[in-house]
């Protein structure tokens, strides 16, 4: 090599390590962009086959109604795989929170199978579940095995681990924006960990278009009325979102309740889904319906056409919260659009509001509420509903999320800004304190 090109050769690097000097964030925007093209690739074709896999499961169920009443065994078999097997992975989504606080070893692939098999199982049978659990789980089992390829250390698994929750949520519910809001938000109540902000969205938005280019189509909802922003309607608003906030602290607290008790009364732990099971098997046949168990997505439809009596809301909490506390896999958040979408529009029964907007505030305030996430449900309900509705839910969530106070499904999230000044001194606490 002559003088000339060594000497050439030595500019051009020099340039190059001057330019990403003058632009830092050029390597990082690269390698996670990287790394955000395999997750969406991954989470975004692991939903398409989840969602699809769901809605086989249940045509098959709402056809053959006798499997309802195999629900316990089925339950004795879910309980025996994580007895025997799953001890590791069993803390679900506070697993990939207590990650995001402290991240260890690498999160086993066998959770995203485990929670697949566990999932399709319990709807195949009729429990009351959703599907944003097993979503979450799938995605974060996958992603955490780059860990190791892309050397990453401890604070970049964190950001990983919120990827991979963006990525599942957003392609499991096709609302990339909210995904990636909602995994910055979930783990830490009132922050934002904003260095992980262009991996989620990133992650979001591209699990999404995988999941939509297997041609998935998700569920859309409609608003058909939505007054004009005035003084009345933000007070009714305001009063909603109380009553949203008041059946998120409920739900939460109930279902954590619900848990031990199971825990304290059945020792061994796969019979606690048998009596789970059983309970929802009688119930189904007591009821004569079918309206309060897997998903719910057509009440959740029927809520946005009509005024639905008071009594829907409540049972698909009894229903939801015996299945999930007894030991059966699934996901909260499908019945908690449910449980909100149905308690709106029976409040309007009360409130002088359309029911479909009543509804589309309630579908996304109670699980604000229920999750301490309310800016990722304010996208939610603008990429689900329009835009026009915006304000509406937007202050049906921030008043559901303050009153709901400091309850939430999951167990492990963090208290970063406090609600109110009772726990103003309580910063990096864990909600399991204060259940």
């Amino acid at each position: 090599m002559s003088k000339n090109q060594r000497t050439l050769g030595q500019k051009a690097i020099f340039h190059i390590k001057f330019f990403f000097r003058k632009f830092p964030a050029i390597p990082y925007i690269f390698k996670w962009l990287v790394i955000s093209l395999i997750i969406g690739a991954l989470v975004g074709s692991a939903s398409a086959g989840f969602l699809q896999s769901l809605e086989w499961t249940t045509n098959f169920r709402e056809s053959h109604l006798w499997l309802i009443a195999l629900l316990p065994v089925a339950g004795f078999l879910i309980g025996l795989l994580y007895y025997y097997w799953g001890k590791d992975i069993e803390a679900g989504n506070n697993l990939l929170i207590d990650n995001i606080h402290d991240p260890k070893g690498i999160i086993p692939f066998k959770m995203a199978p485990f929670v697949y098999l566990g999932t399709i199982v319990t709807h195949f049978f009729g429990g009351s579940a959703g599907r944003e659990g097993t979503a979450l789980q799938m995605a974060a089992a996958i992603a955490d095995q780059l860990s190791k390829p892309f050397k990453l250390d401890r604070n970049e698994r964190r950001i990983l681990m919120i990827s991979a929750i963006a990525a599942g949520f957003g392609s499991v519910f096709g609302t990339p924006l909210a995904g990636a809001v909602f995994g910055l938000e979930v783990f830490l109540i009132g922050r934002i960990r904003y260095n992980a902000i262009f991996p989620a969205f990133a992650s979001a938005i591209l699990a999404d278009w995988a999941t939509n280019l297997w041609n998935v189509k998700h569920t859309h909802y409609y608003i058909d009325f939505i007054p004009k922003l005035e003084f009345l309607p933000i007070l009714y608003s305001i009063l909603a979102g109380m009553a949203f906030g008041i059946c998120a602290a409920a739900f939460s607290k109930t279902i954590h309740w619900a848990g031990s008790v199971f825990k304290s009364k059945i020792k061994y732990p796969p019979f606690r889904p048998v009596v789970g099971g059983t309970i929802i098997a009688l119930a189904v046949l007591f009821i004569g319906t079918t309206r309060y168990i897997g998903l719910g997505v057509p009440v959740i439809v029927e809520s946005f056409e009509k005024q639905l009596p008071l009594y829907d809301f409540a049972l698909k909490m009894v229903f939801t919260i015996v299945t999930l506390s007894a030991g059966f896999k699934g996901g909260e958040v499908t019945p908690l659009f449910f449980i909100g979408a149905t308690l709106g529009s029976a409040l309007s029964l009360f409130i002088p509001l359309p029911f479909g907007l009543l509804a589309g505030m309630g579908f996304v305030a109670v699980f604000a509420g229920a999750t301490n996430t309310p800016l990722a449900c304010m996208l939610m309900g603008i990429e689900l509903f329009g835009a026009e509705c915006g304000v509406y839910v937007a202050i049906a969530c921030v008043v559901s999320y303050l009153l709901s106070g400091h309850n939430s499904i999951y167990s492990k999230q963090k208290i970063g800004e406090a609600k109110n000044r009772r726990y103003e001194n309580q910063q990096d606490r864990s909600v399991s304190d204060f259940l």
